[in-house]
C-alpha cells in the first residue's frame, strides 16, 4: 500500500531518478481543475499499489524539475522505471485507465 508524497526540485533526483522499480510523478498545480479532479484517482489507485512509488510536484512552486522534463500542460503524469522515463500522460484519467497505464509498464 503506498501513499502519494511531495517531492520537490531538490528531493526529484533521490526519489525518483535513483529509485529502483516504478514510480509515477503527477505534475499539478493547486488553480488547476483537472489536477483536483485526477488527485483522488491518483491516491485510490496508490493505495491499492504496494509495487509503484507515488509523488506529485507542485509546478508553481518547484518550476525547475517541470521545466527540465518539458511539463507545458498539466495534470501531467510522468511515469519512471529504475531512473529511466517510460511513459507520459497529459491531462486527467480515470481510475482504469490509470491501472492500465501502471500494469503496461510493470509487465
Amino acid at each position: 500500500m503506498s501513499e502519494v508524497l511531495e517531492v520537490t526540485d531538490s528531493s526529484f533526483d533521490e526519489n525518483v531518478v535513483q529509485k529502483k522499480g516504478l514510480v509515477l510523478v503527477d505534475f499539478w498545480a493547486p488553480w488547476c481543475a483537472p489536477c483536483r479532479m485526477l488527485s483522488p484517482v491518483i491516491e485510490e489507485v496508490a493505495a491499492n499499489s504496494a509495487d509503484v512509488d507515488f509523488y506529485k510536484l507542485n509546478v508553481d512552486s518547484e518550476q525547475e524539475t517541470a521545466a527540465k522534463l518539458g511539463i507545458r500542460n498539466i495534470p501531467t503524469i510522468l511515469l519512471f522505471k529504475d531512473g529511466n522515463l517510460v511513459a507520459r500522460q497529459v491531462g486527467a484519467l480515470n481510475k482504469n485507465n490509470l491501472k492500465l497505464l501502471l500494469n503496461k509498464q510493470n509487465n
